[in-house]
């Protein structure tokens, strides 16, 4: 079951739930017509102090160039596609971005 703010994923039968999707999923935006893959976290928009929570790129076309790259937080996303690989390292790495999120509150 995943839901916009958390994603609950299951790896060698134990259940976890995150902030944020895998790298690789495919989400759509609220009021998009077409899928959005997660390529990054955290980002901070060149120019602003403002931290997005993901970066993403247009699905199926992939990253075109820099310019084309999109910044969204978790509240925009209206649904989810398909939901990115993890493993047992992806598993830490997620753990640590939570982290990193709690400790930003």
């Amino acid at each position: 079951m995943i839901k916009i703010w958390h994603s609950t994923i299951v790896i060698k039968g134990v259940e976890c739930m995150h902030k944020f999707l895998p790298v690789g999923s495919v989400v759509l935006l609220k009021g998009a017509t077409q899928g959005v893959v997660v390529i990054g976290y955290n980002i901070v928009e060149e120019g602003s102090k403002d931290v997005w929570d993901y970066l993403g790129c247009a699905y199926p076309i992939g990253v075109l160039s820099s310019d084309k790259n999109l910044l969204f937080n978790r509240e925009q996303i209206e649904k989810v596609l398909f939901t990115g690989y993890i493993d047992e390292e992806g598993m830490k790495f997620m753990d640590a971005l939570d982290e990193s999120e709690i400790s930003k509150s």
